[in-house]
């Protein structure tokens, strides 16, 4: 690695999806340091792989949920109280079927579909603000077209 490479900042580049069912919205919960905590199906996007990839596979992965991607929600940026940054894509998506037996990635808890109301009641146990966020800007109808993310030499 060259000096200038050093020097240069990298947030941690994220996925989720905001997936809706009769009015109730997929969650996960998850175990992070201890502390049990509510988010979208989300994670950090993995070598060549494209964020619309990496916002499936989180979501099957953590939920065992397959879903079809239907909008980019929009682009948040965060900061963490520990000081992590990072930059998280948040797609729209309809859930397609679920794999009940399948296992969940390390960490998370359960699955579980909950109404707004819900959500913002427990407030106090979401990971990131950017949760609730997620799940308003989805009724608000905010809807970017899916070809608004585009991908360059990832998996050939």
């Amino acid at each position: 690695m060259t000096e200038l490479e050093e020097d240069v900042w990298r947030p941690h580049v994220t996925v989720a999806t905001v997936v809706p069912r009769e009015g109730r919205f997929l969650l996960v919960e998850e175990d992070v340091r201890g502390r049990t905590v509510l988010n979208q199906p989300a994670g950090h996007l993995e070598p060549d792989e494209s964020l619309l990839d990496a916002a499936v596979r989180e979501t099957l992965e953590e939920t065992g949920w397959d879903v079809a991607l239907t909008c980019l929600l929009g682009v948040q940026q965060w900061r963490s109280p520990s000081g992590s940054q990072f930059v998280r894509f948040t797609f729209g998506a309809d859930a397609l079927r679920h794999e009940a037996g399948r296992p969940l990635d390390a960490g998370i808890l359960r699955a579980l579909w909950l109404s707004r109301e819900e959500i913002a009641a427990d407030a106090a146990r979401l990971r990131s603000p950017m949760v609730l966020a997620s799940i308003d800007d989805w009724l608000g109808g905010r809807r970017l077209p899916l070809d608004s993310v585009r991908s360059f030499s990832v998996r050939p």
